[in-house]
C-alpha cells in the first residue's frame, strides 16, 4: 500500500481445520482474515467432538451459591482431565463466586441460562496474578479468570451477569484508593517483585475485571450476553489467538470498557453490540516500566461489523500503551445516533508512556452525533496520575501511519484534532472521504504534525 493512498479492504474470513492433538478431543481451527497488513491465521478451539458436562451432575442446586460454584469448578477440572469438555450451564439463574478456567474447557450457557456473579469481594479471594491500569499486581480474582490456559471458550445464548451492589460503592476514588495507586506506581516503576505488589486491603478497592484471559492462547467467545462489570469487561492480557464474536455487552458503571486487548496479539472482534459506560474497545499495552520490562506489543487486532450504542470511544488506543500498538484495523462498524461518543478513534499517551503507535486503519464507519470529533490524537493525557505521582522516567511515544477512509458522522466539533509534541511530532495521518454533515468548530485542529493528507 502506498503511503499516500487509503485503498484497502477487509471482507470475509475463512475457517478451515488445522489439527487435533493426540491427547485432546479439542480441534483447533484457523480463522484467516484479510487486512491491510500481514495478518497471521488465528487459531481457535472447536469443542464439537467433546463431552458435555452439566453442572447439575456435579451437584449444582438453584439458589445455592456454594454448591453451584463447586459444581462449576468440578466440571471444569473434569473437562480438563479428560482432554476437553463442554461445561454446560442449563436454563435458569445460577449464582456463583469466581470461575477459574483450565485448558481445553468450553463454558457453554444454554438459552435462558443466567450465570449471576456474587457481589461479595471475599468470593474473589485469594488474590491472583492480575493487573490494574497497566501495572501487574496481585488483586481480587476476575469474576472469570484464565491463567496460562490453552484452548478455552465461552459460548452459548445465555447471559453472564455481575451483581453490582458492593462494586458500585467502590467507584469513588477515596484517599485509601489513591494511596494504593501511588504505592503500585512506585513498586512497578522500580521493578519490585510481584510478591510485594499485594493490592488487596481494606481501602484500595481495586475492582476486578469481569473476564480476564491472562497469558492464554487460542480463545473463543461466541454468542453470550454480558451484563454489568466491576471494571473492564473482557480483558485479554498477554494472550494471543482470540476471537470474540456475536457478543452483546452492556455495562454502564465506571471504567466499563467493552474489550481491552492488552499486550495481546492476533485478535478478531466481530458482529458484536457494545453498550458501554466507557470505551467500546480500548487497546492497551501496559504502563511505563512494567510494560518496558514485558516488551510485548498489542498487534494484529481487527474489529469489524460491530454496533456501538453508547460509550466514550468507538476505539481508544492507550493511554496504557508502553509496550507499543501496531496493526489495528476497524472496519464496517456503526455508531447509533445518541451514543454520546467523544471520538470514533482516540489515540492517547503522555510523557511517561514511551511505546509506539503505528499502522492504524479505520474504514467504512457510519456514526451519528459525536461530542468531540472523528479522530483525536493527544500526547498529554494523564488523568488522575498527573498530580498524584511524579514522572520517574520520561519517554515520548512515536505515533505514525494512521489511515481513515469512508468515515461519516452527522454532527461533530471537528474532523481531526492532533496534538503532538514539539520534540516528537505525529507523522503520516491520511484521511480519505472522511466528513460530517455539520462541523461546529474547525475541521482540523493540529499542533506538531508532519505529513497530514486530507483527500475529501
Amino acid at each position: 500500500m502506498k503511503k499516500s493512498s487509503l485503498c484497502f479492504s477487509l471482507f470475509i474470513s475463512l475457517i478451515f481445520l488445522s489439527f487435533q492433538t493426540d491427547k485432546s478431543s479439542v480441534i483447533l481451527k484457523e480463522v484467516i482474515v484479510k487486512a491491510p497488513f500481514e495478518m497471521p491465521a488465528i487459531k481457535v478451539p472447536d469443542f464439537s467432538n467433546c463431552k458435555k458436562l452439566s453442572i447439575i451432575d456435579f451437584g449444582a442446586e438453584p439458589g445455592n451459591k456454594d454448591k453451584i460454584s463447586k459444581a462449576i469448578n468440578k466440571a471444569i477440572s473434569k473437562a480438563n482431565k479428560i482432554g476437553g469438555g463442554i461445561v454446560v450451564i442449563p436454563e435458569g439463574e445460577w449464582i456463583t463466586a469466581k470461575i477459574h478456567f483450565k485448558s481445553n474447557v468450553n463454558l457453554h450457557l444454554n438459552r435462558g441460562a443466567v450465570l449471576l456473579f456474587s457481589e461479595d469481594p471475599n468470593d474473589y479471594l485469594p488474590a491472583v496474578h492480575s493487573s490494574w491500569e497497566g501495572y501487574e499486581c496481585f488483586n481480587y480474582s476476575p469474576l472469570i479468570y484464565a491463567y496460562q490456559c490453552k484452548n478455552i471458550a465461552i459460548t452459548g445464548e445465555g447471559e453472564l451477569k455481575a451483581k453490582m451492589d458492593v462494586w458500585n460503592n467502590w467507584f469513588v476514588r477515596t484517599k485509601g484508593h489513591m494511596e494504593s495507586l501511588k504505592r503500585l506506581y512506585n513498586l512497578a516503576s522500580y521493578n519490585k517483585p510481584m510478591e510485594e505488589r499485594q493490592m488487596v486491603n481494606d481501602s484500595a478497592h481495586f475492582r476486578p475485571q469481569f473476564i480476564q484471559f491472562n497469558r492464554c492462547e487460542n480463545i473463543l467467545m461466541d454468542g453470550v450476553t454480558i451484563t454489568n462489570s466491576p471494571f473492564w469487561t473482557i480483558h485479554p492480557f498477554l494472550s494471543k489467538n482470540i476471537v470474540l464474536r456475536n457478543l452483546k455487552v452492556y455495562a454502564h458503571s465506571q471504567n466499563n470498557d467493552g474489550v481491552d486487548p492488552e499486550m495481546s496479539q492476533n485478535v478478531l472482534i466481530e458482529n458484536c453490540v457494545f453498550d458501554q459506560g466507557d470505551d467500546a474497545i480500548a487497546i492497551k499495552s501496559g504502563s511505563n516500566q512494567d510494560a518496558w520490562r514485558l516488551n510485548t506489543p498489542s498487534k494484529n487486532i481487527i474489529m469489524r461489523n460491530c454496533t456501538v450504542k453508547n460509550g466514550h470511544e468507538l476505539v481508544a488506543i492507550g493511554s496504557e500503551l508502553s509496550g507499543g500498538v501496531e496493526n489495528v484495523f476497524i472496519d464496517n462498524c456503526r455508531v447509533v445516533d445518541g451514543a454520546k461518543l467523544n471520538h470514533l478513534l482516540f489515540i492517547k499517551t503522555n510523557e511517561r508512556r514511551g511505546g509506539y503507535v503505528s499502522n492504524i486503519y479505520m474504514s467504512n464507519i457510519i456514526s451519528g452525533k459525536i461530542d468531540q470529533g472523528i479522530l483525536g490524537i493527544e500526547t498529554d493525557v494523564l488523568y488522575q496520575w498527573r498530580d498524584l505521582v511524579p514522572t520517574i522516567e520520561r519517554r515520548l511515544t512515536p505515533i505514525k501511519n494512521v489511515y481513515l477512509e469512508n468515515v461519516k458522522a452527522t454532527d461533530v466539533r471537528f474532523i481531526s484534532r492532533v496534538l503532538g509534541q514539539k520534540e516528537l511530532p505525529v507523522e503520516n495521518v491520511f484521511l480519505k472521504n472522511v466528513h460530517a454533515d455539520l462541523i461546529n468548530e474547525n475541521s482540523n485542529i493540529h499542533e506538531n504534525i508532519l505529513n497530514f493528507v486530507n483527500q475529501n
